[in-house]
């Protein structure tokens, strides 16, 4: 008997927790109070009831996980009572006791949720085995719950890391996609189906590696919107980084508890003797635990030496921080270089913070760390691609230059032997040309003439223009107003606008602007723009010079009416030796260009419905080309 007892004693221990009672329900004290001694002397914790009201309230005040209820009590029949115990108290587990043998009443109670039906007269030790299997069942149950909702946390944290590798393996992160990531991961730290850690603190070095900076948090205030989470994962076919996106709003609030804490988290990196740089640094977890007053614990790790941690300080600045002297912190660290720290505690349950849950973090630690070195490669990478780009870029104007500068070597060369060659014969025509149109009175004759002193001088600009093109005289400037330029310009052409019916409109503002200026230069820049704007409108037309003043430069626009160019031509306007039957020589847009930089400026051309639009921009004296 005794060793059946003691087999008796050691089962009751593991049927039910410290918390939890047998309750006998029954009015009738001669059953009810041998069978309390009895089980009481099998080591279960036992209460009585003599009623379903005293019942209902030992239910609401204690932890019941099994109760004797007898069918037959003064206020409530037991199979009556049934239904409601086991809708209200799902864990509950109930034996049925009846002072009739009815099957079919048995049946009903079976049906409505009781575990078993024993009827009185009955032995303890009948009882004592029915209680014992009743109870082992009930403990099955619970620990088959338990195990199932431990696979379906291990399920959804498995689900959140996979996603998150899936992210990081088909993209590169920017900086939004590494945000979206980490708020994920610290969601999966606080989530119920993920470590179910209260609170969780994220905090990274800055760009040059000097501070440690909080950066992002979840927290109590905000751990309905996590919760929130994976709720929907459950109800809705939703992408679990979706979903993160519509929480991040809700839990980013400046005004939330955990936000404000982690603006505050500001630890120099030189700070060696700080947790948090130590944890960073040397690449291991702690744990900081109320246990000994309040002294902080070092996480050990299996095979570490407790010795090795026993000089850590207090950190009692994080603690007066947090508000809690129990967390972990567990490092984030790539093999390059290390990142930061994600702090996590159970700031409202203050539940331990079992080791498991510290390992189970330190796999959310490496997922974070995997995402920042990632970002961190992506930055290093649109950098180098940023560079490249500048780089190739320069080499595209070096190259231009080249090519430019060559052609402008061989234009010098052949303009040299061309003026040496050209210049004396055909000026020599031209003068005989006008001497004999001077004699020759026949018209036949004179209208030939007419035509070689025409070409001469055709001939012999051309000829002036890449003179002065390749000779690239220095510039000589002098501070000097600008209208002068421009009017004087319009002077030498006013014989032929007369002669060709255009019409001008000079919108020339006061006060006359100063500009530092190679004044013959300038002038010869109008006056090629002039010369091709007057020589698109043979017909006649309208010409307009604007000039408009900002507080450092000057704009000159010159307008015609001409046929102007099309669009293929405008980018290779300027080149030399284009040229089209409107624009001269090939060599005026060219030069213009030239005196234009010379001057720090810059020149523009512009195709209209009808017509040519020149802009010109100078910049003021003391200010810096735009």
């Amino acid at each position: 008997m005794a060793r059946f007892r003691e087999h008796v004693s050691l089962t009751s221990d593991v049927l039910l927790t410290d918390e939890e009672v047998i309750v006998v329900v029954d009015d009738d004290t001669a059953i009810r109070d041998p069978l309390t001694t009895f089980l009481r002397e099998q080591n279960f914790a036992v209460e009585v009831a003599a009623s379903g009201a005293e019942l209902l309230q030992k239910l609401e005040s204690r932890t019941v996980a099994l109760v004797l209820l007898d069918i037959g009590l003064p206020d409530i029949e037991g199979h009556v009572l049934l239904p409601q115990l086991t809708d209200k108290y799902p864990d509950l587990a109930v034996v049925m006791l009846t002072g009739m043998a009815n099957l079919q009443i048995a049946m009903e109670c079976i049906r409505k949720g009781a575990d078993d039906f024993l009827s009185k007269p009955v032995k303890f030790n009948e009882i004592l085995f029915v209680v014992r299997k009743t109870l082992e069942k009930r403990r099955l149950i619970l620990e088959n719950r338990k195990y199932q909702d431990e696979l379906e946390e291990a399920h959804f944290r498995i689900q959140l890391l996979h996603q998150l590798s899936m992210k990081m393996n088909t993209v590169y992160l920017s900086t939004l996609e590494l945000e979206e990531i980490l708020q994920a991961i610290l969601v999966g730290i606080t989530a119920n189906e993920g470590l179910r850690f209260n609170r969780a603190f994220l905090a990274m070095f800055n760009d040059d590696n000097t501070m440690l900076e909080g950066r992002l948090a979840i927290g109590p205030d905000c751990r309905e919107s996590a919760a929130q989470v994976w709720e929907d994962l459950h109800a809705k076919d939703y992408k679990l980084l979706d979903i993160i996106k519509d929480a991040r709003e809700q839990c980013n609030s400046e005004q939330r508890t955990v936000n404000r804490i982690v603006k505050k988290m500001l630890v120099p990196a030189t700070d060696v003797d700080n947790i948090l740089i130590k944890s960073a640094k040397e690449r291991r977890s702690i744990k900081v635990s109320r246990d000994n007053g309040s002294v902080p614990v070092p996480f050990e790790r299996r095979g570490e030496n407790r010795a090795d941690h026993a000089t850590l300080p207090i950190p009692r600045d994080l603690i007066e921080l947090l508000g809690e002297d129990t967390f972990v912190v567990v490092p984030l660290f790539s093999p390059r270089r290390a990142f930061g720290v994600i702090i996590a505690d159970n700031f409202v349950t203050r539940l331990p913070i079992l080791d498991d849950y510290i390992r189970a973090l330190e796999l959310f630690a490496s997922q974070a760390s995997l995402a920042i070195e990632q970002s961190h490669l992506y930055m290093d990478m649109q950098k180098q691609i940023l560079e490249l780009e500048a780089l190739n870029q320069e080499i595209d104007q070096n190259k231009d230059m080249l090519v430019k500068a060559e052609r402008y070597s061989a234009l010098g060369q052949m303009a040299a032997q061309m003026v040496h060659v050209l210049r004396n014969p055909i000026t020599s025509i031209g003068g005989v040309s006008r001497i004999l149109a001077k004699k020759i009175e026949d018209p036949e004759y004179e209208k030939y003439l007419s035509v070689m002193v025409k070409e001469t001088d055709r001939m012999e600009s051309t000829l002036q223009d890449l003179f002065d093109f390749v000779t690239q005289a220095e510039f000589h400037k002098e501070l000097a107003p600008l209208y002068p330029v421009i009017r004087k310009t319009l002077l030498l052409m006013q014989s032929q606008i007369t002669r060709q019916g255009i019409e001008t409109h000079l919108d020339l503002p006061e006060p006359d602007p100063l500009l530092e200026m190679d004044v013959r230069q300038m002038r010869q820049m109008f006056l090629h723009l002039v010369k091709n704007s007057v020589e698109a409108m043979p017909e006649g037309g309208s010409l307009s010079i604007a000039a408009t003043k900002t507080d450092h430069e000057v704009t000159i626009t010159i307008t015609d009416s001409g046929i102007g160019i099309d669009d293929s031509n405008l980018s290779v306007a300027k080149d030399p030796f284009f040229t089209t039957k409107t624009y001269g020589t090939g060599m005026g847009l060219t030069m213009v260009e030239r005196i234009v930089k010379g001057h720090d400026g810059n020149f523009v051309l512009h195709r209209l419905p009808a017509g040519v639009e020149v802009q010109i921009r100078l910049p003021l004296p003391g200010h810096p080309p735009g």
